[in-house]
């Protein structure tokens, strides 16, 4: 009965809280859909429906844990990802960023003063110069070099009540014998505070000409510089020329080709993907960068382990004193934040002034170009990052070698085993299957360490005669972040086909990785 009387509580308290919850994702949907969002009022709905009916139905009670994670993994993976890999096929840049609705519809709001009929104002309280009244006329002065000379007043307005829907207020010459306003005109600070109000006011001359507020200064003509055409095209007034939009180019082009900023965001299909491959002046640097990137990951990784592995060896004989010690400098590197090592470094490389170089420069008497030198700016970063990385490694190998049954050293000592053949023979097969799937990992990790080559030499010295910026250190995410938002870059389309390479390369290091720790598994 009790049991009963809960459950029957429990739905009183469910169901008004779930109609509660379809209400509100409805008047989100409703309001999305109002703004011009469609897809995402789908969307919202889709995940909203799904999320009331996995918490509101009793058949879906293990989906109850599972759904925040689901969720949390298509919001900020799955997502970034499509989106990223959406923006690959398209020409997204500096350039076109607009869709072609918002592009056509920035011209379209482009205007111009006509200079030749505009005419400078003064604002003058009404009255006596205390202006207590409120009111204030418009005095209307014709600019230097237009052609009309006629001065012309308002009527008394109030600007505090201003009207962008009001009628034109008609103007009156100051030639018909209109006495001028007694008081001054007000400072340039108090025209600022009524600019918002004039904005809103239309000045109709006597000939029926209506002028707007075209500044702080002046009143004028105000007129578009296009007008709209058949097919979507756009006439430049001034010239009369028709820009018509290319969908293939992503911009609005004359018959002869000239283009119009702004452009607008078209798709290119597999354009920037086939750029890495068949355009020459993009491919020489691309591949470059990508082998520089492969061997750069490897290359660390290698000299890491060897030296991480070999000090972790030394560290582990037992007749070594002060062991502790040792290990405890040995690992400061970790210790220390990696941008601040990386800078520290960064100085000590200095040409003039490091300290590397007055050593070189004492003992041999050389001063390496660490910095402008391609491959002395290689081999720096892989020094650095070699110093960075091997306490990671000597660590993890201290441990898997700690894991090492004695006797099998103490059968090799009886043998007559030296320590060569202890670590060939004994050490390192042991310790090379668990290790490998870290190796891979660390390999991954170092394929995109941005940190470390935007520190040390942001991707230079640069390859010369190239059309997107481009440095001979760069590795691909580096050279990724050049082109779209450094430099002459801002490629946004290009720069998420590159990231989308980089992510499949990462994803199947990611599987090896997954398929040796599988592998050792079973063998262990």
């Amino acid at each position: 009965m009790k049991a009963s009387a809960k459950s029957g509580s429990a739905s009183w308290v469910r169901w008004p809280v779930v109609g509660s919850a379809s209400l509100a994702l409805l008047w989100l949907m409703i309001g999305l859909y109002g703004a011009g969002q469609p897809v995402w009022a789908v969307v919202l709905l889709a995940f909203g429906g799904i999320s009331i009916y996995i918490y509101a139905s009793a058949r879906t009670l293990a989906w109850r844990y599972l759904f925040p994670g689901v969720a949390g993994m298509l919001v900020f993976v799955a997502f970034p990802l499509l989106y990223t890999m959406q923006i690959g096929f398209t020409n997204y840049s500096a350039s076109n960023l607009l869709s072609i609705e918002r592009a056509r519809a920035y011209l379209l709001d482009q205007t111009t003063v006509d200079e030749d009929n505009a005419f400078g104002f003064t604002l003058h309280a009404e009255g006596d110069a205390s202006g207590a009244s409120g009111a204030l006329r418009i005095l209307l002065t014709p600019t230097e070099g237009a052609l009309a000379a006629t001065r012309y007043l308002s009527p008394p307005l109030q600007l505090d009540r201003a009207d962008a829907t009001r009628s034109p207020v008609a103007m009156q010459s100051v030639s018909d014998g209109m006495p001028l306003p007694a008081g001054a005109p007000l400072a340039l600070r108090e025209v600022i505070a009524h600019r918002d109000a004039l904005a809103t006011f239309r000045l109709a001359l006597p000939g029926g000409k209506v002028i707007r507020y075209a500044g702080l200064r002046e009143f004028g003509s105000i007129e578009p510089l296009w007008e709209s055409v058949a097919d979507g095209a756009l006439r430049q007034l001034s010239t009369g020329t028709i820009y018509t939009p290319n969908h293939r180019t992503g911009f609005f082009e004359t018959a002869q080709g000239e283009r119009m900023q702004p452009g607008f965001k078209v798709g290119v299909g597999l354009t920037n993907y086939s750029r890495m491959l068949f355009d020459p002046d993009f491919r020489g640097p691309f591949i470059s960068i990508f082998i520089w990137t492969v061997i750069f990951a490897g290359l660390t990784v290698l000299f890491s382990t060897a030296l991480g592995m070999t000090l972790a060896v030394v560290l582990n004989w037992e007749a070594l004193r002060y062991r502790t010690l040792y290990r405890t400098l040995l690992f400061l590197p970790y210790a220390v934040p990696g941008f601040i090592s990386i800078l520290i470094f960064k100085g000590l490389f200095n040409q003039n002034f490091g300290e590397i170089n007055a050593i070189l420069n004492a003992v041999f008497g050389i001063r390496p170009a660490w910095f402008a030198d391609p491959f002395l700016a290689k081999t720096m970063i892989l020094i650095v990052n070699t110093w960075l990385g091997y306490p990671y490694i000597m660590v993890l190998c201290t441990g898997l070698i700690k894991a090492i049954p004695a006797d099998l050293y103490e059968a090799s000592a009886i043998a007559g085993a030296k320590p060569l053949t202890n670590f060939f023979n004994i050490t390192v097969p042991l310790i090379a299957k668990p290790l490998t799937p870290l190796l891979i990992s660390a390999f991954a990790f170092n394929f995109n360490n941005f940190v470390l080559i935007s520190l040390l030499t942001d991707g230079r010295p640069d390859y010369l005669n190239t059309k997107l910026p481009a440095g001979t250190t760069d590795i691909l995410v580096s050279y990724t972040y050049r082109i779209a938002f450094t430099d002459a870059g801002t490629n946004f389309g290009l720069a998420a086909a590159i990231s989308t390479l980089i992510f499949f390369m990462v994803a199947l290091m990611s599987l090896a990785n997954l398929k040796l720790a599988q592998v050792n598994e079973r063998k262990g």
